[in-house]
């Protein structure tokens, strides 16, 4: 039985300075109407071989140890006049999962679906639109996080170029409730990064059936200091006097 979510898991995770594409994940869950995640009891096929369920984690030899990345889906109706219940579970959004905000703060954060011929997948409005980017906070957030600017929300080409166009996707980082992967708690140890491809499904409808591989990759963000603390020290005061 073919996955809608296939893939393998490979490489390490972070960077730094130059552009560079560091992991690959395979992704083993399964959505259901209208928005679900699946459990963890269970195996399914994966490409050509079986992945069981709660697998995804990979060594990082960057900013984090261990992260997962979880696929959601929700059904889209695409009516014909042969069936009118046609239709396809779409790809809703892509959760990158135990996130160590505290050690990644000040990276940007990137992904990207690609399908069974390694051909990357338009992600958003334009042709080009191959990655979806935000800008971790730096110092990390202490409360959920969803305003597109102060994430740096935006496209990307497939090479790490800018796209100046509409967002149809939108973003957020959790540090408080449950892990959408695995239920447990989040922290800004172990937050989750969520992007949704288009909450609207009037733009960006991706058949979750031709996603094979999800990418997560960091890079270094030279343009993210840390704020400074505000100071608890009195202002000095000082008195001019006239010039005699």
């Amino acid at each position: 039985m073919q996955s809608p979510l296939s893939g393998r898991m490979s490489s390490g995770f972070g960077g730094s300075g130059k552009y560079k594409s560091k992991v690959v994940f395979g992704v083993a869950l399964v959505a259901a109407v209208p928005f679900l995640l699946s459990t963890f009891a269970a195996s399914v096929t994966v490409g050509t071989g079986a992945l069981e369920f709660g697998q995804g984690s990979q060594q990082a030899t960057a900013c984090d140890q261990k992260i997962y990345v979880a696929l959601g889906e929700e059904w889209h109706g695409a009516p014909t006049s042969e069936d009118s219940s046609a239709g396809f579970f779409r790809v809703r959004a892509v959760t990158v999962s135990n996130l160590d905000l505290e050690a990644c703060a000040g990276k940007k954060l990137r992904v990207r679906l690609i399908d069974n011929t390694s051909t990357e997948i338009k992600i958003g409005p334009t042709e080009e639109s191959m990655v979806l980017q935000i800008a971790l906070p730096n110092p990390f957030p202490i409360s959920n996080l969803s305003d597109p600017v102060t994430l740096g929300l935006s496209y990307l080409t497939g090479i790490g170029a800018p796209i100046s166009t509409t967002l149809t996707a939108t973003a957020a980082l959790s540090i408080s409730g449950t892990s959408v992967y695995d239920g447990s708690v989040l922290s800004s140890k172990n937050g989750d990064a969520t992007f949704y491809l288009d909450p609207t499904a009037a733009t960006v409808n991706i058949d979750g059936q031709k996603v094979f591989r999800t990418t997560v990759e960091t890079i270094d963000n030279p343009a993210s200091t840390p704020q400074a603390a505000p100071s608890t020290a009195p202002l000095a005061t000082t008195s001019a006097t006239p010039a005699p």
